[in-house]
């Protein structure tokens, strides 16, 4: 698990990936190779020194896991190949996470992604902002990019919030 103070560093590295991820997402219903790379890289480079080595070895373990699984899914057309290695570049953080904590994140990002999406999608202010988003208009898919961003801000801000 995660320390407060490794999580808070993980959070101020990849809020900006997560931010440009989730937009381009919502945008062109893509995320974009850099977002996944760059965001893939934020275990190799920065894990090492906040978490026991053997944990920040497992969070390759987990990375590949997750990249098999999401394969599998964009296979059955269930998952995009963007958001598979999406999810797999951001799986290595959440080595040694308490699985319970992260699938109740998982269930709640889906939903409130897909319920605010829904309401911006209906303001007719947030429309003329953003006309161009592919993501209105899309009846087929859903830009999940959108949900997995927000499980790793909330996953890192339950980590750096006080434990009861």
């Amino acid at each position: 698990m995660l320390t407060s103070t490794s999580a808070l560093i993980l959070l101020v590295i990849t809020l900006p990936i997560v931010i440009w991820a989730a937009l381009s997402d919502l945008k062109r219903m893509k995320i974009p190779n850099k977002a996944v790379l760059a965001l893939a890289a934020v275990w190799p480079l920065i894990g090492w020194y906040l978490v026991p080595f053997d944990a920040w070895l497992w969070g390759f373990a987990l990375m590949a896991i997750v990249l098999v699984i999401g394969y599998l899914a964009y296979v059955t057309g269930t998952f995009g190949a963007g958001d598979a290695k999406y999810a797999a570049a951001m799986a290595g953080i959440f080595t040694g996470a308490d699985y319970g904590l992260v699938m109740l994140l998982v269930a709640g990002c889906l939903i409130g992604a897909l319920v605010t999406h829904r309401i911006m999608r209906a303001i007719p202010a947030i429309r003329r902002l953003t006309p161009d988003w592919e993501s209105w208009t899309q009846r087929r898919y859903f830009p999940l990019g959108f949900a997995l961003s927000g499980i790793l801000v909330f996953y890192l801000l339950a980590q750096i919030w006080p434990q009861v």
